[in-house]
């Protein structure tokens, strides 16, 4: 079975969506199906395309087992709803491009841009003959909305009207968190029997356990996309509170459209415990840098609703074996406290997660305990293999379905 996947985020790409691409690829790989990925030239999220691509209309590659072609889109950071929606288009109309010369497929998997990844996917459909699967990782436009960044009520019913369309010509949805089942079902009047959940999941070959920096300091990690979903401010805060802590440092690490933000408020509060890396890693170096932590923290900002989905962060915290502090509502938070591998604090209680940081480092025994529940779910539950497995038992089941 050979399995095209439209991905306009794909590593060396940050964020969850790329990685969630790439893991359904590495997994299905690893089960033995056949895998091409269509992806956006890498940009996300600083535009800073490779110049030797920048007028080039698409090039080839090989990853990991499968093969990735690489198609135009400008140098614009993803920065604002503008140049998010030229991004959206221009990856759109370039994912087309190699229409003609990507072998047939059996099933098509529209990754991301959410939702808008039913556009190509319905063209693919149409020449390859084959179902699509509709990926969701963050449910859209619910999560725009929520965060101010979709604000005219005109927009608002369009992309609704898009959503429904997108789900509805989709044969299958496979959502990453159990939470969005009851918006897609219920907001949208998709059957229940067309939605399949298959979690993120994690490379544990590349997110392994490894031993702290042992530095003489209690490190914190934040590392991803410095997003509005996230809440620096909580962050800094606690990091203020823990000034007086000499032994105790908060590294933030990644890019984004907060990053110059971030670095000024440090500025500004003069917070001498807290160390920001402006560098996007690749994903040996994430799992690097996380390994050598000593508690990984996921500060998802509070917009008034609990979180439905959950971060594959989290799942690649869990996988170097690190206690997590999750400042969340909702799925994260049921999620950390079924699997025993942090500490729950509410979200933008600064007070609170100043609180969690000292008690994690006066108590190394719990820690570890934790960071080894964390990982002990991953290797059962998670892993790229076993992801592959579930999401190649949906993809056989609707293939044979569909010959009926």
């Amino acid at each position: 079975m050979h399995t095209l996947i439209i991905s306009q985020i794909f590593p060396p790409d940050m964020g969850g969506s790329a990685t969630r691409a790439y893991n359904v690829a590495k997994g299905l790989v690893l089960n033995k199906m056949k895998v091409t990925v269509v992806a956006g030239f890498p940009h996300y999220p600083t535009g800073n395309v490779p110049r030797r691509l920048r007028k080039r209309a698409l090039s080839v590659e090989n990853m990991d087992g499968f093969k990735v072609v690489r198609t135009f889109v400008p140098p614009l950071p993803a920065k604002g709803l503008a140049n998010r929606m030229i991004l959206f288009i221009a990856f759109l109309i370039s994912s087309l491009f190699p229409l003609f010369i990507v072998d047939k497929a059996d099933v098509v998997f529209a990754s991301n841009p959410q939702v808008l990844a039913i556009v190509p996917s319905l063209i693919y459909r149409f020449f390859h003959r084959c179902p699509i699967v509709l990926n969701v990782d963050d449910l859209w436009p619910e999560d725009p909305m929520d965060i101010g960044a979709i604000r005219s009520g005109f927009m608002k019913k369009l992309v609704e009207a898009l959503a429904k369309i997108a789900y509805t010509m989709a044969d299958a949805i496979t959502p990453i968190s159990p939470g969005y089942i009851k918006v897609i079902k219920g907001k949208y009047g998709i059957p229940e029997s067309k939605i399949h959940v298959v979690r993120g999941g994690v490379d544990i070959s590349k997110f392994k356990p490894t031993p702290s920096k042992n530095d003489g300091r209690f490190t914190v990690l934040y590392s991803g996309a410095f997003s509005v979903a996230y809440d620096f401010d909580q962050v800094l805060k606690a990091a203020e509170i823990l000034e007086n802590h000499e032994d105790v440092e908060i590294v933030l690490q990644g890019g984004g459209e907060l990053l110059n933000y971030v670095k000024q408020r440090v500025a500004d509060m003069k917070l001498r415990n807290v160390r920001i890396i402006d560098r996007i890693l690749g994903r040996e170096e994430v799992a690097k840098l996380t390994g050598e932590a000593d508690a990984l923290l996921l500060p998802l900002k509070d917009f008034g609703r609990p979180y439905l989905g959950i971060s594959s962060k989290l799942y690649e915290y869990q996988a170097v074996g690190k206690p997590i502090i999750c400042c969340a509502n909702g799925q994260p938070a049921e999620y950390v406290k079924e699997t025993s591998s942090g500490i729950v604090v509410k979200p933008g209680d600064h007070k609170a997660l100043a609180n969690a940081i000292l008690y994690l480092k006066e108590n190394n025994e719990l820690a570890e305990k934790l960071g080894a529940s964390g990982r002990q779910n991953v290797e059962q539950k998670l892993s790229v293999e076993k992801i592959g497995q579930e999401m190649m038992n949906v993809l056989q089941h609707l293939t044979e379905k569909l010959r009926i």
